[in-house]
């Protein structure tokens, strides 16, 4: 088991019960939407492709989160793990949000994510389409705390 400062458990190799939990404790830090505490789950160097931006680094990612969390408003995040093996995780998610005009969306991607021996996130290649949604089709209720509880129904229980 790593010893260092930046350690994230759980740990690779990965089993299917700490992929899970590998991949709720990511779903419980980009719900925080603390660019500052969700770049700390990343190595220094990470590197990311996001839709079509590029970037590598903590810094990097701290601005990217800042700017998105700026335009999705009342973000709300599920994940749930697709595939797994030793370092890797496959993620499918979808999240909802609205933009300063008060229009909400849906999200839906997918996430292919490799980690370091400390359980640090190396890289991360996301695909991500929105779909435009009305209030009354949101799904993801719950308070603007941060993490989904764990009674909120997940990706498969909402039939996404």
């Amino acid at each position: 088991m790593p010893q260092d400062i930046e350690a994230r458990p759980p740990f690779p190799p990965f089993t299917h019960e700490t992929a899970i939990l590998k991949t709720r404790k990511a779903e419980d830090g980009w719900n925080s939407r603390d660019p500052a505490k969700v770049a700390l789950a990343y190595t220094p160097d990470s590197r990311w492709r996001n839709r079509s931006t590029f970037l590598t680094g903590r810094d990097a990612i701290v601005a990217f989160l800042t700017a998105k969390w700026e335009k999705e408003r009342e973000y709300r995040l599920i994940k749930e793990i697709w595939a797994f093996t030793d370092d890797r995780i496959a993620v499918r998610f979808a999240y909802e949000y609205h933009d300063a005009g008060g229009d909400w969306y849906r999200a839906y991607g997918n996430e292919n994510w490799a980690f370091d021996a400390n359980g640090l996130m190396r890289e991360r290649h996301a695909s991500i389409n929105d779909v435009p949604i009305g209030e009354s089709e949101r799904l993801f209720h719950w308070d603007r705390s941060g993490s989904r509880p764990a009674d909120h129904p997940g990706l498969s229980e909402l039939g996404l």
